[in-house]
């Protein structure tokens, strides 16, 4: 049965006015709907991004949530010019070369939001 309904994924933030100002102002995202802790944003392909307070964050330097972009050298410069500071990693994995990893099955690149949620924007190969 679940396999057949879209999911949203749940980011935390220590802080809602810092992360609508980064979300909405840098990103872009359109606010479908503001509550007094949590704040909802339009993403592509009916999809919805939530954000809710938290007063501990997260923790974890894995990966919370990624975007599927075709191409990803085009999404990098859009996220410079916006002032988004892209991660650079070194060995041992994953290694980026102008931020961009080699995945094997896919490049990706990595930014980081006020709260620390570690997002990233994916670019599948062939």
């Amino acid at each position: 049965m679940l396999a057949d309904h879209p999911v949203f994924p749940i980011l935390l933030s220590t802080d809602l006015d810092a992360s609508r100002t980064f979300y909405r102002d840098t990103l872009g995202l359109e606010i479908l709907r503001e509550d007094p802790d949590r704040i909802i944003f339009r993403c592509g392909g009916g999809t919805q991004l939530v954000i809710t307070e938290s007063t501990v964050g997260t923790s974890d330097t894995q990966t919370q949530m990624a975007w599927r972009v075709q191409d990803i050298r085009a999404a990098l410069a859009d996220l410079r010019a916006r002032g988004v500071r892209i991660e650079e990693y070194a060995a041992p994995d994953p290694v980026t070369v102008d931020g961009i990893a080699d995945m094997g099955h896919s490049w990706a690149a990595w930014f980081v939001d006020p709260s620390h949620n570690v997002l990233a924007v994916v670019q599948p190969k062939g």
